[in-house]
């Protein structure tokens, strides 16, 4: 266990580093945060002054070697729009989507196992028909479409919840749920398609054979073996979850690393750019070794050191 735990830290170190170096690359093959800075119209001299006090005139390498330096002593840069900490400003803003976040991700996972296992329990019934239709409009429906309809039925037509902002439960209402569309949807086609699987094995026959109650062996035998590969979904849908919700938080105006991701790319801010890529790196290689450990724990026949 010891040796896999190692193993694994040891690849997520690994996997973030070459994320932060393709970001470091990429971001300074875009543009030049120099132009963004400088009021309009700047003499030559105070583009070569400014480049000069950013570093920006040394070769990509060095530059790429400064911030691992950096990095290692825990610098993390200055934010260039605003002069401050760019990790401080961005663990500001933390908070509020990884609130986003978890409630998507438990709003997905709480509406899509029953509705999954309600629809390969009843197939070919009205139920099942139902679910698979959701599911499909789910996946296939752009996100910002939902949100803004969602903004549409709840917030203009019936005026229940606030068309946007962040304090309260009733702004985090159509955020997540819009959020969690997507997830929701493919984790109940995934239930619906394992459990139909499950459900025609030896051991669940053998299970009713002994006479027990049919929800027994639904959600005891059944279910257990058949949400082992939504685990993996939940994993890697919690990192994009959390990466991926620059358009619902520039929709619903929510003041979190989304559409703080968002302004700062727009202003080529490198420092803070990358400090959304370390934390959102971090969390992401985390989730999925979360994912690694929580196999065993569903399923005893799978060993953690494999």
């Amino acid at each position: 266990m010891r040796e896999y735990l190692v193993a694994k830290l040891a690849h997520t170190v690994i996997v973030a580093a070459c994320v932060l170096t393709l970001v470091f690359v990429v971001l300074h093959m875009t543009g030049d945060p120099v132009m963004m800075l400088l009021p309009p119209n700047p003499s030559r001299e105070e583009v070569e002054a400014l480049t000069r006090t950013l570093g920006l005139d040394q070769p990509l390498h060095v530059q790429y070697g400064r911030f691992v330096q950096k990095l290692l002593r825990g610098d993390f840069g200055t934010s260039l729009q605003h002069q401050q900490p760019a990790m401080r400003l961005v663990m500001e803003r933390l908070p509020a989507s990884m609130l986003l976040a978890v409630s998507a991700l438990l709003l997905a996972v709480l509406l899509s196992v029953p509705l999954g296992i309600a629809a390969a329990v009843r197939r070919g019934t009205l139920v099942d028909r139902l679910a698979v239709g959701l599911a499909a409009l789910g996946q296939s429906a752009p996100i910002f479409w939902t949100g803004l309809m969602l903004m549409l039925v709840f917030s203009v037509t019936l005026q229940l919840l606030p068309t946007t902002g962040y304090g309260t439960w009733r702004h985090l209402i159509m955020p997540a749920l819009t959020l969690a569309s997507y997830p929701m949807a493919a984790m109940a086609r995934l239930v619906r398609s394992g459990m139909l699987e499950v459900l025609d094995a030896d051991y669940v026959r053998t299970a009713r054979a002994k006479g027990l109650a049919e929800g027994a062996v639904t959600l005891r035998h059944a279910a257990r073996n058949a949400l082992i590969p939504v685990i993996t979904v939940i994993g890697l849908s919690f990192g994009r979850l959390l990466s991926g919700a620059v358009i619902i938080e520039t929709v619903f105006a929510w003041p979190g690393l989304g559409s703080y991701a968002f302004r700062t790319a727009t202003s080529l801010d490198f420092p803070a750019i990358m400090g959304v890529g370390i934390v959102v790196a971090t969390i992401y290689v985390l989730a999925n070794l979360l994912v690694d450990l929580a196999y065993a724990l569903i399923d005893p026949r799978i060993q953690v050191g494999q």
